[in-house]
């Protein structure tokens, strides 16, 4: 195989990014930079090199578009909810069993994992910490180990798996150019492996901190409580008690049905194949978009038209937010994939893999080990975390996934290895300038002494859990 000058020019960009994103610098720039000039040089014109650059964000736009479209329809789901204060009915009477600190360590992972799973952990920390996190802390659990408990397993466990909306596998997949499904329920068990070990080890580690039963608040939990009594007398006075309650439990029925009936369609994947690849993601975001349409109604007829608008358009805010730099950098690594390059250089034959070429062209230099394929896609997505974006680093992992697949592992088991290192990393359990720093404010700690107090557990899950990959898989 030939390695041109483009291909050399593609793997120095794809350093360059590693190396920015080691820095904690944004790395949009010079995805895009990249694109302009691989593709120029490539086809030997500077119009092409333009032309490339549009393409590429094009492509990569059309191919992760649903993504924007399920995040958009659940945060829109959440924002009515919170109008009718049925996002808080949902939670309370899980207060009642923080009977004492161990027990409540124990219900913060289980109720922020269930609820990071369908809304994402980071609109549903504010709920957490606001409800939740006041009466743990009364109940003996300390501050920072409430702030461990949420982090783990919402931004660490739920989004690294990102089970239900599928954002990240799907990102993998199509990067891998591979079926999201492989990837889904592969980051799933390593999820859960990655999370086991990380949330045990940490309970081991700090479990001695937690004391008896405390009753007095401190200035922090006073302040939340009458956040929530404020919002509870505004839904009062909106006379929206029935609608909240109705709400409250119809949504979690709702979703848990629409997860026992995606998991028995996976069971029985003889009679029913409808919810693979991304089809399960569109399955939860056409049952959002009926519930928000019934909220919306229930909190204002007449004026529903305009919240629904209002709602929608928020979502789609946030998902761009979140999402929107994703779009060059994913442009750049498809660039990388001859299922992509040709749309992205006008090229109809023969299109050319830059990165799998350089690859393939490695491959006698590499030894060919599953277990050193499995720990480098682990730590490249570690480093590629470190910009605080656990998503940004997908589109790399999944390419090389890809192209370092061999006899001993598969290319979706290195996508979600690789998916579970950057995740883990930048979604917000151990580096301070990622989305842990809300957790820290709500909890009224230092995230500085957050990161300090994940690190080790988060390290040696993410480890366990790419070595037992190899094994299950």
């Amino acid at each position: 195989m030939e390695i041109t000058l483009s291909h050399w020019l593609y793997g120095l960009f794809t350093l360059t990014i590693i190396l920015t994103m080691i820095f904690r610098k944004g790395v949009v720039l010079p995805s895009l930079l990249g694109t302009f000039v691989i593709a120029g040089i490539y086809q030997g014109s500077l119009v092409d090199g333009f032309t490339a650059i549009f393409n590429a964000n094009l492509v990569a736009a059309k191919e992760l578009f649903n993504i924007f479209l399920i995040i958009t329809f659940m945060i829109a789901l959440l924002h009515s909810l919170r109008d009718l204060g049925a996002d808080r009915k949902m939670i309370q009477p899980i207060q009642k069993l923080m009977v004492n600190g161990h027990v409540s360590f124990f219900i913060l992972v289980a109720v922020t994992y269930v609820i990071s799973l369908f809304f994402w952990p980071t609109p549903a920390v504010p709920l957490i910490c606001a409800l939740l996190v006041p009466a743990a802390i009364r109940s003996g659990l300390p501050a920072m180990t409430a702030a461990v408990a949420v982090a783990l397993a919402g931004q660490g466990m739920a989004l690294s798996s990102d089970y239900i909306v599928q954002v990240a596998p799907n990102i993998s997949a199509t990067s891998a150019g591979i079926d999201t499904a492989i990837v889904t329920d592969k980051a799933l068990v390593l999820s859960l492996i990655a999370g086991g070990v990380a949330i045990g080890l940490a309970y081991i580690l700090y479990r001695k901190t937690i004391r008896s039963k405390d009753h007095e608040l401190n200035e922090i939990e006073m302040s939340r409580m009458q956040t929530e009594k404020e919002s509870e007398n505004k839904a009062k006075s909106a006379h929206l008690n029935t609608w909240s309650r109705v709400f409250a439990v119809l949504v979690p029925l709702s979703l848990l049905a629409v997860v026992v009936y995606m998991m028995y369609s996976k069971l029985n994947s003889g009679r029913m194949t409808g919810f693979e690849g991304g089809d399960g993601a569109a399955f939860v975001g056409g049952v959002a978009v009926i519930l928000l349409l019934l909220s919306t109604i229930a909190f204002g007829r007449q004026n529903a038209l305009d919240y629904i608008t209002n709602h929608i358009t928020e979502g789609f805010v946030f998902a761009f937010k979140a999402m929107g730099p994703v779009i060059p950098i994913a442009g750049f690594f498809f660039l990388g994939s001859s299922d992509f390059s040709g749309s992205i250089l006008g090229i109809e034959e023969k299109a050319p893999g830059f990165l799998f070429d350089i690859v393939e062209a490695s491959q006698g230099y590499l030894p060919q080990s599953a277990l050193l394929a499995a720990i480098s896609l682990l730590v490249i997505g570690i480093i590629t975390g470190l910009d605080g974006s656990g998503f940004s680093g997908l589109p790399l992992t999944g390419a090389l996934a890809a192209s370092l697949e061999n006899g001993g592992v598969d290319a979706g088991t290195l996508a979600a290895i690789g998916q579970m290192g950057s995740i883990w990393t930048g979604g917000g359990t151990i580096v301070a300038w990622s989305s842990l720093i809300a957790i820290a404010g709500f909890c009224g700690v230092s995230v500085m002494d957050l990161v300090r107090k994940n690190f080790i557990p988060v390290i040696i899950g993410l480890f366990v859990a790419a070595v037992l990959a190899l094994v299950i898989f």
